[in-house]
């Protein structure tokens, strides 16, 4: 039988991770649709309304219930404002290792909510789920992304040469495909003790999935 991540939320000092609720879709939709997220990430574009239904409603729950990871829609915890997502994927069951992708919003940048949130989703991962390992993986020209995963205490591990497809966007507003590089990152149980205990105010965006990479991802 496939394991799987028990259906939880997490609570931080400023935020809440919990699951999608139909009040998100809006800002869900607002935020897929920012430069950065266009940029680094490789949801669809432009992201519509029923592409945000789509991944919350549906998509992101079959993620926990497959065993293949759990999404997490971040959230500030008195407004209940959609801040972000952390997205824990390609787990190994046997290895006890998954994937940890994330995004921030763009009118939540500045508030150091993706370190906060990535180190809650790492605490609960290690310490209550017993994990090994947590791996990230940033596009060789996301710096943003690539300080969230220090300021963690992530180790970089190596780079994946013209591994990733990300989008820049030309003179007449449209967006073209360019390939990169990935640097590969890994946190295990031992690295968390020199990890951050306050606020830190790095943002960013790791590399996010396409519908594509799951095979009931249209």
């Amino acid at each position: 039988m496939t394991s799987t991540f028990p259906d939880i939320s997490i609570s931080t000092e400023r935020l809440v991770l919990r699951p999608f609720e139909e009040a998100d879709l809006p800002a869900l939709t607002d935020m897929m649709n920012d430069e950065l997220v266009i940029t680094w990430s490789r949801a669809p574009y432009p992201y519509t309304h029923r592409d945000a239904r789509d991944q919350a409603m549906r998509l992101a729950p079959a993620e926990r219930t497959t065993g293949r990871g759990i999404v997490f829609a971040v959230a500030e915890f008195l407004t209940q404002r959609l801040v972000g997502i952390i997205h824990l994927r390609n787990t190994d069951w046997k290895v006890l290792g998954t994937e940890i992708s994330y995004i921030t919003a763009p009118w939540a940048r500045g508030e150091g909510y993706a370190v906060e949130a990535v180190l809650a989703v790492a605490r609960w991962l290690f310490q209550d789920q017993k994990f090994e390992r947590m791996e990230l993986r940033t596009a060789a020209g996301n710096t943003a992304g690539q300080q969230v995963a220090q300021k963690v205490g992530c180790i970089s591990e190596g780079v994946l040469r013209n591994a990733y497809i990300a989008r820049t966007q030309m003179e007449d507003g449209g967006w073209t495909d360019l390939r990169t590089d990935l640097i590969v990152w890994s946190l295990l149980p031992e690295d968390l003790e020199g990890a951050p205990g306050q606020r830190d105010d790095t943002e960013g965006i790791s590399v996010f999935p396409t519908y594509s990479e799951y095979t009931d991802w249209r």
